[in-house]
């Protein structure tokens, strides 16, 4: 797997106010990012610029490989089973095998077992899971993880930390934003909060 992605001196404008400016980042293959700050310092704007969601109001983004986004939104059709709401996305991605990639998505967030069970009917960390699946069977080389571990308890987070440290391993790239404290090794820590000084 080869990825990258770059933010050079990237600000973000929003609704008339500057969020945040001046952040410069450079990930490679089997890199890791965690971006920090408080409620309202932008770290959602930035993943969705990573994205290609949102044009930077100054700098550049760069990215190389396939990107996968996990918001706030599951982005999982309620009413479908959850498998065939996962099949669905994974169809989409035209890759090969995506009914061994929606399977192997689910096993590896313990989900195996409720396939067969309506979205609507899962719990709120059962979702969660849900969408971080959704973000596995895509086979991107680039997650971008939005708050991944809201409404995981310790077994899921534990979940979540291996998921992202074998995508890594595949050489794949991982770009978090999270108020809450996770495990990634060697991850480079983007504190937002000092970037909304320099929008100030």
């Amino acid at each position: 797997m080869s990825a990258s992605l770059a933010l050079d001196d990237v600000a973000c404008r929003r609704g008339g106010r500057l969020l945040f400016a001046g952040v410069s980042l450079t990930l490679g293959a089997g890199d890791a990012a965690l971006v920090t700050g408080p409620n309202g310092c932008g770290k959602s704007s930035l993943l969705r610029l990573a994205a290609g969601l949102l044009p930077p109001f100054a700098g550049t983004v760069e990215a190389r490989g396939r990107l996968a986004l996990l918001g706030e939104a599951s982005a999982l059709d309620p009413e479908r089973r959850l498998g065939e709401a996962l099949l669905l996305w994974a169809r989409l991605d035209a890759l090969p095998a995506p009914a061994d990639r929606m399977a192997r998505a689910l096993d590896m967030v313990a989900l195996g077992d409720l396939a067969d069970v309506p979205v609507r009917m899962l719990s709120t960390g059962q979702r969660r899971r849900a969408s971080l699946a959704r973000v596995i069977a895509a086979g991107a080389a680039i997650w971008l993880l939005d708050e991944p571990a809201t409404g995981l308890d310790v077994a899921s987070i534990d979940l979540l930390e291996k998921a992202m440290a074998r995508h890594r391993a595949e050489g794949g790239i991982v770009m978090v934003a999270t108020h809450q404290p996770l495990d990634v090794p060697g991850a480079i820590v983007l504190d937002l909060q000092a970037h909304q000084e320099m929008a100030a």
